[in-house]
């Protein structure tokens, strides 16, 4: 098989992740905290490493990772219709796994491949046992349908963060430059973590996580990746700013805060990059 036919193939598998990752954070953030939605979440993070080596190796065959997702199934009116939901993608990836498995010939892709099946065969049996779980605890749905301006704000937070965990993910990707790359995969993890805390506090202020992304800016050159990355962070910060001068909840004030300092801080490190890219 040609690398170009296998490159279509490894993204296939890339936007299965893609919607994994998303459909898994969104059913962990609307039970609020506890012990089932911290294992969604730890799956979850597993999805992301997944992404991380298809991506990898779709750049090492000289392709482009697509930033495309997958179908998710977002319905069920119980949490335990959720895991059912969970359960039925799980075994979608691991159909379309086996089936990759048996088309590509490359002996060190179809390890990785493999590697992965056994993950998400794990991952099917995990959600199998969530559903009951769900039904014996009486799991609940904690989202509520608050639109306030603070509802808004936390949602364009979330739509933000998510926009730059794919730009930073993706650039660090595509750039040749090995400090650049690092502090790019940090940077993504950190903004993750950022999404996380604005779901859960919108999900405590009685609003509706929405897990959607505006456009991913991803250049050809580095150092135009690292100017786009810097102009984005120092929007934000100053969003972040104007955000915690406006709210009254001191946990909200907090938060916003932390959010505006860890932007800045961004902007030093990625300001740092460009210089000597430059």
């Amino acid at each position: 098989m040609d690398k170009n036919k296998i490159v279509e193939l490894l993204n296939q598998d890339l936007e299965g992740e893609h919607a994994a990752i998303i459909q898994y954070l969104a059913h962990a953030y609307a039970m609020g905290e506890g012990e089932m939605a911290c294992e969604i979440e730890a799956i979850t993070r597993e999805e992301m490493r997944h992404l991380d080596w298809l991506a990898e190796t779709i750049v090492e065959l000289g392709g482009v990772p697509t930033l495309k997702r997958g179908e998710m199934r977002m319905g069920g009116d119980t949490v335990s219709a959720w895991m059912e939901n969970d359960v039925l993608q799980e075994e979608d990836g691991i159909k379309m796994y086996r089936e990759h498995i048996k088309l590509i010939d490359d002996p060190k892709i179809n390890r990785l491949l493999k590697r992965i099946l056994s993950d998400e065969e794990s991952h099917r049996g995990d959600f199998e046992h969530f559903v009951e779980k769900a039904r014996r605890e009486g799991a609940k749905d904690l989202r509520g349908t608050s639109a306030d301006q603070v509802a808004q704000t936390l949602n364009w937070g979330i739509e933000h963060e998510y926009t730059v965990v794919l730009q930073y993910m993706f650039q660090s990707y595509l750039t040749d430059n090995n400090e650049a790359k690092e502090e790019l995969q940090d940077q993504a993890i950190n903004e993750m973590q950022h999404l996380g805390w604005l779901a859960e506090k919108m999900v405590g202020h009685g609003g509706n996580p929405r897990i959607e992304h505006t456009e991913v800016e991803l250049p050809d050159r580095t150092a135009d990746m690292l100017r786009a990355d810097i102009k984005i962070e120092q929007v934000v910060a100053d969003t972040y700013d104007r955000a915690a001068k406006e709210v009254s909840d001191p946990g909200l004030k907090e938060l916003f805060i932390r959010l505006r300092d860890h932007e800045l801080y961004h902007v030093d490190v990625f300001s740092d990059v460009l210089s000597e890219e430059e």
